[in-house]
Parts: structure tokens; C-alpha cells; sequence
């Protein structure tokens, strides 16, 4: 568990299935993207089968009680000892505050104590604040994209010390 100003990082438990699925929803509409729980975002509904029983973790970001965000990562088989940062989405409300930069930094962290050496991410241009988030973070384009709505790729290989200030 973490705190970044009044917001609340912690563990993503089975009550948090709806509502932790409905900010992702409602931040995809808001870029024009669709939401797929039948195929893209089923990740997010079926968070013990895809993170938590993979050796990953899923994380719901809380601002007064309520989930304003999500973040997790699982193991993939692509690069060396590779996670893949997936639903890294916050509310609008949550927004402009650093929370972002924060809650990339603690993930990163995270998995870099779990020994991992690389991240990678999919992500679309439309989603242009975390694009230059991540280019910020040294993420290094890559061309593999395998997710029909995402059209960019980005890998950072991790070193002894991660993200630095931005």
C-alpha cells in the first residue's frame, strides 16, 4: 500500500472488479477506444487469472474512498525476464496532479524488486499523456504491437536504478 497526496495505492481485491473496470471504460470512451471485456480489457475483469495467479499484481488507485485508477503487470514471454504494464489508466479527476509520475515510478519499482529486467507496454496515440509519460520514463519504441487497438510499443530494460526524476 501507498500514498501520493490524498490518494490511495493499494492491492486490487475481488470487490473492486466492477468499479475498477468502470474507470477503465469510462477513461477508453473518453478517447474514442472501446472497451472489450470479451477480449482486450478481459484482464481487468479477470484480474486472479491473469495477474494475480501469474506472479503479477493489479493495483487500484482510491481518492476518498472512491477508485479513480489502475495499474498491473504480468510476465510475458518476450524479452528477458519481461513484464507487460497493462491498464495504467487514471480517471480525469485524478489527473494533473503528478499522480501519473508517481504511480509509474512505484510500479516500475515493483517490479523491478520482483527481479524482472524489462517492461513493456502497448498503447494507442490517441493516448497522447501517457505516450509522452512513458518517452519521459525512457521507454524505447518497439515495433512488435499485439493488441488490435493499441498502434505503439514501447520496452525499457530496467537497471539498478529505475525511473528517475522527471
Amino acid at each position: 500500500m501507498r500514498t501520493y497526496r490524498d490518494f490511495l495505492i493499494r492491492d486490487w481485491t475481488p470487490g473492486d472488479r466492477d468499479l475498477a473496470s468502470r474507470v477503465i471504460a469510462t477513461v477508453l470512451a473518453e478517447y474514442g477506444l472501446p472497451w472489450e471485456p470479451d477480449d482486450t480489457d478481459r484482464d481487468s475483469i479477470e484480474v486472479e487469472r491473469f495477474y494475480q495467479n501469474t506472479g503479477g499484481a493489479f493495483w487500484v488507485v482510491e481518492r476518498h474512498g472512491e477508485i479513480v485508477g489502475t495499474a498491473g503487470f504480468y510476465p510475458i514471454s518476450r524479452g528477458d525476464r519481461a513484464v507487460e504494464l497493462r491498464k495504467m489508466y487514471l480517471h480525469p479527476s485524478a489527473r494533473g496532479v503528478g499522480l501519473g509520475k508517481f504511480l509509474l515510478k512505484a510500479i516500475e519499482t515493483d517490479i523491478a524488486n520482483w527481479g524482472f529486467k524489462q517492461i513493456w507496454i502497448e498503447t494507442a496515440s490517441v493516448l497522447a499523456e501517457a505516450v509522452r509519460l512513458y518517452e519521459k520514463f525512457g521507454y524505447q519504441p518497439a515495433t512488435e504491437v499485439e493488441t488490435p487497438r493499441c498502434d505503439r510499443a514501447y520496452v525499457k530494460t530496467l537497471t539498478n536504478a529505475v525511473s528517475s526524476e522527471v
